[in-house]
């Protein structure tokens, strides 16, 4: 077998970094499903796993931000998403707290 160099051209990228999306999203909302199952019911806490959902999330916001893939729209648009979902959060918490 002779030793051929692999030759990556911009399909290559594309396909490993479309696997890299599927990849984090499955294990992404696995650990929400996890944290939502130990929330409800077996009662243990869950501020592990949410904070390494909430962290790798961060990492991956702010390495786009940092390479300026962003457009207005789009962070308009993550302002209106946190701001909605910081309201649900802090209602389902005074819910759960009555």
């Amino acid at each position: 077998m002779s030793e051929q160099p692999v030759v990556r051209d911009e399909r290559t990228t594309a396909v490993e970094n479309a696997s890299y999306r599927l990849a984090y999203t499955v294990l992404s909302f696995g650990a929400l499903v996890i944290v939502a199952w130990r929330a409800l019911f077996l009662r243990q806490p869950l501020w592990d796993l949410i904070a390494l959902v909430c962290l790798t999330s961060v990492l991956a916001t702010a390495y786009q931000a940092v390479h300026n893939i962003f457009t207005r729209r789009v962070v308009v648009l993550m302002v209106i998403l946190m701001v909605l979902s910081f309201l649900i959060a802090a209602v389902l918490v005074l819910l759960i707290a009555r």
